[in-house]
């Protein structure tokens, strides 16, 4: 390791202060998620592929790549908008505003309504339950599971958090105009209930026979 090596990094770090990402209290692991964005952002898949002669179409990469990248700064929002609800942090508030629109669902209902797989899922229920945000209870209709609900506790979690969780909403949503705002809400929907089924119906699949089944 050479000193050019340290310069470059001095560098970097600048170019990382001068950017919209970066904020006061901006951590090593903000700039990470930093770098690895503008690496992205120079390296198209589209490109690389053809460098290595693969057809591929533009749109549909491009529209991965810009899924990726969204998923990635809700992330970043996420954590820094819940920033005084760590219990929520992570996906733990999908989950706990789940059950407050959706009362007494079973693990599995609640899991599979966030699209997670079930190891993920449980995880998560686990954690909520140790921090006193939900509590379960038997399944009268059925004593090999049990329901899920959210705990006076969790209730306060939810009340004290929405607002937080609307900030963060208007910032993910940009500067689109509401007629754009519209447009979008209605592709997503689109693509999220084409995805539901997939999950529902196939996620035991392999790829190829999920392209197949799906019609894509």
């Amino acid at each position: 390791m050479n000193t050019d090596f340290f310069i470059d990094l001095l560098f970097q770090v600048k170019e990382f202060e001068n950017s919209e990402t970066y904020q006061p209290h901006s951590t090593v692991e903000d700039f990470r998620w930093w770098l690895n964005d503008k690496k992205y952002r120079t390296e198209s898949p589209t490109k690389l592929f053809t460098n290595e002669q693969h057809q591929v179409s533009f749109t549909e990469n491009e529209i991965c790549k810009q899924v990726l990248l969204l998923g990635r700064y809700s992330k970043q929002l996420i954590r820094k908008g819940l920033n005084d609800f760590p219990e929520l942090a992570n996906e733990e508030f999908t989950y706990l505003y789940r059950l407050k629109d959706e009362p007494n669902l079973t693990k599995i209902q609640l899991i599979e309504r966030n699209g997670h797989e079930k190891q993920t899922g449980t995880q998560i229920i686990k954690r909520l339950l140790e921090y006193g945000l939900i509590e379960e209870k038997n399944n009268i209709e059925d004593k090999r599971s049990k329901r899920l609900n959210i705990t006076s506790k969790g209730e306060d979690y939810f009340h004290r958090s929405v607002e937080k969780v609307n900030m963060t909403s208007r910032i993910l949503t940009g500067k689109l105009e509401n007629k754009e705002k519209a447009e979008l809400l209605a592709l997503l929907r689109k693509l999220n209930d084409f995805h539901s089924h997939i999950y529902s119906e196939y996620r035991s699949l392999d790829i190829d026979k999920i392209l197949e089944l799906s019609g894509s």
